[in-house]
């Protein structure tokens, strides 16, 4: 769903309304919704102040504040066990390059490739000046540094198998 952003989203770099669906926060387990007090513990643990609480009281991850290091320090404050460091899958979060892309658009960019410690995204040159961004999900950890520095807010959160190699 793409919308035309306000004149203060657009000058803040924002310029895409849609939202990926919730990223609670590491070892958030399929009990989570029903385990959380939304007790905000877990968002007061956080050194990044990545993890706020959502509109619904639950934890989610903000990208707009920082990246995850995978500190687990949240996993330590949480109370109910609702976020476990034992028998949690692994994170299956992986970073999706969306159209407000500006390198999509023939504008140099590359804040995200030069964000990513991991290196997983790099672009492939086409023609027309453009770049298409694409992410080697066994590299991308989903920690969130890319969505962090991107400019046009195009990068959103999805589960990924790993072995992917996704292209914008």
């Amino acid at each position: 769903m793409m919308s035309n952003p306000s004149r203060r989203n657009f000058l803040r770099g924002r310029l895409s309304t849609c939202r990926s669906p919730a990223l609670h926060p590491p070892g958030a387990h399929a009990g989570f919704l029903q385990l959380c007090t939304q007790c905000g513990d877990c968002s007061r643990a956080c050194p990044q102040a990545i993890v706020v609480q959502s509109v619904s009281g639950f934890p989610e991850l903000d990208f707009s504040k920082g990246a995850c290091t995978f500190c687990q320090d949240c996993m330590r404050a949480c109370p109910t066990g609702a976020l476990a460091q034992d028998d949690t899958p692994e994170w299956p979060w992986r970073a999706s390059v969306g159209a407000t892309c500006l390198s999509l658009a023939g504008i140099a960019c590359r804040t995200c490739e030069d964000g990513c410690g991991e290196r997983a995204l790099r672009f492939r040159l086409v023609t027309g000046g453009r770049a298409i961004p694409l992410i080697d999900t066994d590299l991308c950890t989903g920690c969130g540094e890319c969505a962090y520095v991107c400019p046009a807010g195009a990068i959103t959160f999805t589960v990924s198998q790993p072995g992917q190699e996704v292209q914008a």
